[in-house]
């Protein structure tokens, strides 16, 4: 188990493997970046604007929902901030959040999955670790019938929950709006670090022989790493460590969480610091490497070019064989199954483009000129990072299914494609928002707000043709990169085995100043490439010419059909609020986000959840009582209400988040748990006695029957003084004691009962008319004298005096009194009941 632990050194060797690939694959990335700078050649002009913040002084939600606390296993109302960067953060309440206290928890979602059901969770659970099944009646559970669940293969599970499913429906949108963004954290912009990293993952899963789509492939370059790591730790810990895990099965599944957990935050930081020194060192590098390849870039493009004839006779002919026979068959089948709900999808979004532009209009309808149409253009103006209005769009291409190809063309799963396709719908919806709004605003500034409709529904008209060209334009160029992605593993992993020898000897023909920007394999990935290429590409443009799905043909090229429009998007974005007096869905931010004064507030995408008809205080902490199926001890309850209690009280308090074990001790602690017992010695009977650990084997029966095997004793000698040595008394006599005094009171209580069972039988022996007489002239005569003065003091909790002692006299019924409210009253013997409390 040591050995497996030492995760430190897994995580070293994997990275020093990962770093001898990137530093190759950073000079070829840089040697094509140069290249394609000084050759040209870019690709299809786009005909919507693209800002480039379109985020900047925007929080895209914040609201307050149940919060599963495992520390002390309760659920508790917490305020949700999710700022710009798509961080889920969590605060005691709104008032925290807005006095800029420090988030309770912070969560980066990339590689988590949202679920809305305990079912989907099991399931995802059953398989770590091994043999520990569980099902939603044991694990956890939730505070209402709408959950919301955060998870993770490696790291710790969040665990939310809401009131009313319209609450559910918008939370679980803007969680997956998280995770889209989080996931897609490889900026694109940077044309040599990214390119290099990416190659260097494939070729390092490939040389593994990992082939194919990764759905880890999420997150911040170090997120990525550690996952790597994990991907093979990960499967040793949970066959060395799930067996071993103790206790019942919901604290063996907990046990192990915290365990994964901690594995990979140690992973995580380790990767952050390695490959922070990697890429530096490359940069370093940078500058002689760039005047090295502007030199000799004539030389270095005939180099290459030599070298790929060569491989090209050698891949060839076996390539186009792999191509004929399982390939080109099945190429139509797969853009059928990526263009359908694609193009769904991109129909949604200007479908949804076009109903809010028509709001606005209908609006502006109604009266309030200027200022009405700047409320509503600050609201059109975030559409496509608002995750509600988009879901629909979303939904749409998440019906896409490659079942059928999956096995064959070891596709693990679509929901790399799915991912991909909606940040391309997403950044083509505020490309024709951010469009439109450069249009209006300059119509305004022309001509006022006079035909307003007529000016609106002409900037929209313009916008919808440019939308559909660049949408067939954007759709295209993604199924060719999806089917690349899909057919190249498998070509790779069937001409690997009999082409990867032989690609040595091509070494011999480079030189040696050239070796650094031209490598073997890159090309052989190329010359595969180019061999399914010339199909890929026919498939999409039989799709176009057919007009399947609104595809453009690829010689309809919109060459400068608006050539002003490109100088509007040199000019700043418009605040329609502060310009056009629009009202402002804003919260407060912190000093610290962005660099922002404290002062100034965020305009928030998403407006707040308001429950109808539900009175929940949203901006204070409610306390929602703990899981029923995990008792809890009156020490623990009294215990948590006063942490709880204190954290009210502090104004900057600790993280929530319960710690996992940092140490290989405290992961070992929870493998081999502990257990003390006391036993009270003589040191006169038994002086050879003292503080030692000593070896042995044996079995000792838990609490919940289950016997586990003993490997060490260690015992501890206290001295206690000889007096309380006498003094103590065994538990099984303190047991006994309980025992009697118990019985004693019982026996009281039932005395006390049948006394009183006894007198009440003599009160109403006589007469029920004599009764009725004595009653009458009892009130009279209570009605004719002041009122009897009682000390409520002196009578017991449960509201009124008994009458076993003074309450009858001579068989007469006496008065009654409320020990509550001091209130005389008369009652009737016969309807007194006795209440002991």
């Amino acid at each position: 188990v040591q050995d497996v632990l030492k995760n430190k050194s897994r995580t070293k060797d994997l990275m020093a493997e990962f770093s001898e690939v990137y530093e190759q694959q950073y000079k070829v990335a840089l040697f094509n970046s140069i290249r394609f700078e000084i050759e040209g050649g870019g690709g299809t002009q786009s005909q919507l604007l693209h800002r480039k913040d379109p985020l900047a002084g925007r929080t895209i939600f914040s609201g307050s929902l149940f919060h599963y606390l495992e520390e002390n296993r309760k659920w508790k109302n917490r305020f949700i901030s999710v700022p710009n960067d798509y961080t889920i953060n969590t605060y005691d309440s709104k008032t925290a959040h807005d006095r800029h206290l420090h988030p309770k928890v912070s969560i980066n979602c990339a590689g988590y999955k949202a679920l809305t059901s305990m079912e989907e969770y099991m399931e995802l659970m059953n398989n770590s670790p091994p043999d520990a099944k569980v099902d939603n009646n044991t694990f956890i559970k939730c505070a209402t019938k709408f959950p919301l669940i955060l998870w993770h293969p490696y790291a710790r599970h969040h665990y939310f929950c809401v009131v009313t499913e319209k609450e559910q429906k918008k939370w679980h949108a803007v969680l997956q709006d998280c995770i889209r963004h989080s996931n897609n954290d490889l900026p694109e912009d940077c044309t040599v670090k990214t390119p290099a990293f990416t190659d260097s993952v494939r070729l390092h899963r490939q040389a593994k022989g990992h082939y194919g789509t990764w759905d880890m492939m999420c997150g911040t370059p170090p997120q990525i790493l550690a996952n790597l790591v994990m991907e093979t730790l990960y499967p040793k810990l949970r066959d060395v460590i799930g067996p071993r895990l103790k206790g019942k099965m919901q604290q063996r599944q907990r046990n192990w969480m915290l365990i994964s957990d901690a594995v990979y935050k140690q992973v995580l930081s380790q990767t952050t610091g390695q490959y922070a020194a990697l890429v530096e060192a490359c940069e370093a590098q940078r500058g002689p490497l760039d005047a090295s390849l502007r030199t000799d870039m004539d030389q270095i493009i005939a180099s290459k070019e030599h070298i790929s004839s060569k491989i090209r006779a050698l891949v060839l002919p076996k390539a186009e064989q792999i191509l004929r026979t399982n390939i080109q068959p099945y190429i139509n089948s797969i853009l059928e199954a990526l263009m359908e709900p694609t193009s769904r999808g991109f129909a949604e979004v200007r479908d949804v483009f076009f109903k809010e532009v028509v709001e606005v209009s209908k609006n502006s309808l109604n009266g309030g000129g200027k200022e009405k149409i700047g409320e509503n253009m600050e609201r059109l103006s975030m559409l496509a990072f608002h995750p509600v209005k988009m879901q629909s769009c979303y939904e749409k291409v998440e019906e896409l299914n490659l079942e059928g190809l999956q096995q064959r063309f070891n596709v693990s799963s679509p929901s790399v494609f799915i991912s991909r396709a909606q940040i391309l719908m997403r950044e083509q919806m505020d490309n024709a928002v951010y469009t439109f709004e450069q249009l209006l605003h300059q119509s305004l500034e022309a001509q006022g707000d006079n035909d307003m409709c007529k000016t609106i529904q002409r900037c929209q008209d313009r916008v919808l043709k440019k939308y559909d060209y660049d949408s067939s334009t954007v759709r295209k160029k993604f199924f060719r990169e999806a089917l690349l992605q899909i057919i190249i593993p498998y070509m790779l992993q069937n001409l690997s085995p009999s082409c990867a020898p032989e690609l040595p000897r091509f070494n011999e023909l480079i030189f040696e100043d050239f070796s650094r920007f031209v490598l073997v394999e890159n090309i052989f990935e190329e010359v595969v490439l180019q061999s399914v290429s010339k199909d890929i590409m026919m498939a999409v443009k039989e799709a176009a010419v057919q007009r399947r799905h609104n595809l453009y043909r690829d010689s309809i090229i919109l060459t400068n059909s608006d050539p002003n429009l490109h100088l509007l998007g040199e000019n700043p974005q418009v605040d329609w609020a502060t310009k056009f007096g629009g009202d402002e869905h804003d919260v407060s931010v912190s000093s610290g986000d962005e660099g922002r004064s404290s002062g100034r507030r965020r305009k928030q995408v998403v407006s707040m959840i308001q429950v109808e008809g539900v009175p929940l205080p949203y901006e204070s902490c409610l306390e929602v009582p703990g899981v029923e199926l995990i008792p809890e001890e009156d020490a623990e309850m009294s215990q948590s209400k006063e942490e709880d209690q204190l954290e009210k009280e502090e104004d900057l308090g600790p993280s929530e988040n319960p710690k996992s074990p940092d140490s290989v001790n405290e992961i070992r602690d929870l493998i081999n748990p502990v257990v003390e017992m006391v036993l009270p010695v003589s040191k006169v009977e038994h002086p050879e006695i003292s503080s030692s650990t000593e070896l042995t084997t044996g079995t000792i029966t838990m609490e919940d029957g289950v016997p586990e095997n003993v490997t060490h004793v260690t015992a501890v000698v206290e001295t206690v003084p000889r007096n309380s040595l006498r003094e103590k008394t065994s538990p099984q006599a303190i047991l006994q004691q309980l025992v009697a005094s118990k019985k004693q009171e019982v026996d009281k209580e039932e005395a006390a009962i049948q006394n009183a069972i006894e007198e009440l039988e003599i009160a109403v022996q006589g007469d029920e008319s004599e009764h009725i007489a004595e009653i009458s002239a009892a009130e009279s005569d209570y009605e004719s004298s002041p009122p009897l003065v009682t000390d409520s003091g002196s009578h017991e909790d449960s509201g009124f005096q008994s009458p076993t002692s003074e309450g009858l006299d001579d068989g007469e019924p006496q008065p009654i009194t409320n020990g509550l409210s001091g209130e005389t009253k008369i009652i009737d013997p016969v309807e007194v009941e006795v209440v002991l409390s």
